[in-house]
């Protein structure tokens, strides 16, 4: 009973705070409601023994991807909330969004399957324990899109370094 009325609750206010985080006009106030979700976010990590998860979800996503994206608000210095309606004004396309959503849920819905039947059983990750199965399944068969995700992470640190050479060379602050 307590885990379905934490799930619950963990749902409820990651569905909240996101729809809040995406129609808050004040940049910092939509940054400390995704905070909030991603914090929740981490709390169903745990209600579903992912340990590992959970840390990630805090130090990577709230912490390190939060905290830049505050950075990027406070360096383009926005003097002025914008004064555009967040919504789209035409009821056909919240009306076809709303269809799309509902289309999702329904094959969503008709498409869940309740055992798993992979290689990696729960006796499998409960004896080898959370971490090191995950190691070994990224690392062994997701070993070329983890690599090839490094080098695209990469690439913004390269035109970061050339931008700063450039700001160096030129004078400018």
């Amino acid at each position: 009973m307590i885990p379905e009325l934490l799930f619950t609750y963990f749902a409820a206010v990651i569905l909240f705070s996101s729809i809040a985080g995406i129609t808050r006009k004040n940049l910092v106030h939509s940054l400390l409601w995704i905070l909030l979700m991603f914090v929740h976010l981490a709390g169903l990590y745990l209600l579903l023994n992912a340990e590992f998860l959970a840390m990630v979800q805090i130090i990577v996503y709230a912490g390190a991807i939060l905290v830049m994206f505050l950075f990027v608000v406070f360096l383009l210095n926005l003097k002025e909330e914008t004064k555009q309606s967040v919504f789209i004004h035409s009821w056909q396309a919240r009306l076809y969004a709303s269809l799309l959503l509902l289309f999702f849920a329904i094959a969503g819905a008709f498409t869940y399957k309740k055992h798993y039947t992979g290689n990696y059983t729960i006796e499998l990750i409960e004896k080898q324990g959370h971490t090191k199965t995950l190691g070994i399944v990224l690392f062994n068969d997701y070993l070329f899109p983890f690599l090839i995700l490094g080098f695209i992470l990469l690439v913004p640190l390269i035109g970061v370094g050339i931008a700063a050479i450039r700001r160096k060379t030129n004078g400018t602050a």
